[in-house]
């Protein structure tokens, strides 16, 4: 019997992250693929949480959100950006980022629509355009430095543009997009009358002199600008889908019409211990950071020991590098015999590109693990660079 599937879902089935998480157990190697980080966060926000689950708030929380959340996002932006966001009618708390992304597109797009976005892309943005009946159309970032092409991305628009999908900083380059290349992004979407959604999750992870620029605060975009963040790369808490879009009345009114019939609601103990870590102060924040620069200087130390091609990021948990120095054709045979060479797992780029041949050998790696596993894993490739 075929498959029950509709079509357009087909191409979205078992994610090379199984496949190359399964080869990390049965090869014993270190797993970089998965970003997802191997601690906790703040202890005060773990504390926050265990106090929830004991004071009983174990039932649905509100539909928005609880009360102390959305004032946390409210004040967390207008904190760090002076962006001011009434926390009742303008943000909207979701399960994870990923939830936030599906209601916007969801309720914005239509069959014949189309959306906008760079690649490499985070897997989920193809998904989600597709279950929409929208149409993907892409520019391309390019290895080593990750520049936005301006002929490109013009191509990609049209008439029938109805909204930009923009991720920065950037999964799984690392790119944090500079204020010239938003300003570009902004204006082409001011003449096509389109709407900005900025999956900005990472924004707290930025390094060296890099500025997080959020799109909402760019001349004239507020008003057609969502802006979707989380809990769980800041914090280091995943695993809890805590997620929050903000933006115009409108807008947020949208995409909980939506959110209502996707999870109806979610995480309702963690939302209020999230609330508290956006009030921590910037020594917390800055911890966080540091950590994970520290991190990332290390192995991309070794990965460049190991004779890859290595492009620092400016932002993030991965790192990219090129396997052609070492005679590789394709990213994803050389991501399968990785185990076998080095004793480390990281992902092909390839699989998050419409066009292949952009990524053909470059493959990403997390480094949002802890101190000593990074070491070994350092150990591993700097041996396997000498043999």
């Amino acid at each position: 019997m075929a498959t029950p599937l509709i079509a357009r879902m087909q191409p979205f089935g078992t994610t090379i992250f199984a496949e190359m998480s399964a080869l990390a157990t049965s090869t014993g190697s270190i797993n970089l693929g998965q970003g997802f980080p191997d601690t906790d966060g703040p202890a005060e926000m773990l504390a926050a949480a265990t106090a929830a689950i004991e004071g009983g708030r174990n039932q649905y929380p509100p539909g928005p959100g609880v009360p102390e959340l959305l004032d946390a996002v409210a004040a967390h932006q207008q904190r760090f950006y002076g962006i001011a966001v009434d926390p009742r009618s303008q943000v909207l708390v979701t399960a994870g980022a990923t939830e936030a992304i599906a209601a916007v597109v969801l309720a914005l797009c239509e069959p014949g629509d189309e959306v906008v976005t760079f690649e490499p892309y985070y897997d989920s943005y193809a998904a989600t355009i597709a279950l929409a009946g929208a149409t993907r159309r892409t520019s391309v970032l390019r290895f080593p430095d990750f520049s936005v092409d301006e002929a490109s991305i013009r191509a990609a628009f049209s008439s029938r543009t109805r909204l930009v999908l923009l991720n920065t900083p950037h999964n799984p380059t690392g790119k944090v997009f500079t204020r010239e290349e938003l300003e570009l992004v902004a204006a082409l979407a001011r003449e096509h009358d389109a709407w900005v959604v900025t999956d900005e999750v990472y924004e707290h992870l930025v390094f060296d002199d890099a500025e997080h620029v959020p799109m909402a605060t760019l001349p004239g975009m507020f008003d057609r600008t969502i802006t979707i963040s989380s809990a769980g790369k800041t914090f280091s808490a995943t695993g809890w889908k805590v997620g929050w879009l903000s933006g115009p009345v409108e807008a947020v009114a949208a995409a909980r019409t939506v959110k209502q019939f996707l999870t109806y609601v979610a995480s309702g103990p963690f939302q209020p211990a999230v609330a508290l870590a956006l009030g921590l102060g910037d020594p917390v924040y800055a911890g966080l950071r540091d950590s994970l620069q520290a991190k990332r200087d290390l192995l991309c130390s070794a990965l460049e020991a190991s004779g890859l091609e290595v492009s620092r990021p400016s932002g993030t948990y991965f790192v990219i590098a090129d396997a052609a120095p070492l005679g590789a054709v394709d990213g994803l045979e050389f991501a399968r015999r990785l185990p076998g060479i080095t004793g480390v797992v990281g992902v092909p780029v390839s699989v998050f590109h419409d066009d292949e041949d952009a990524a053909r050998t470059l493959v990403r790696f997390a480094f949002c693990k802890k101190d000593d596993v990074l070491r070994e894993a350092s150990r591993r490739l700097a041996a396997a660079g000498r043999s």
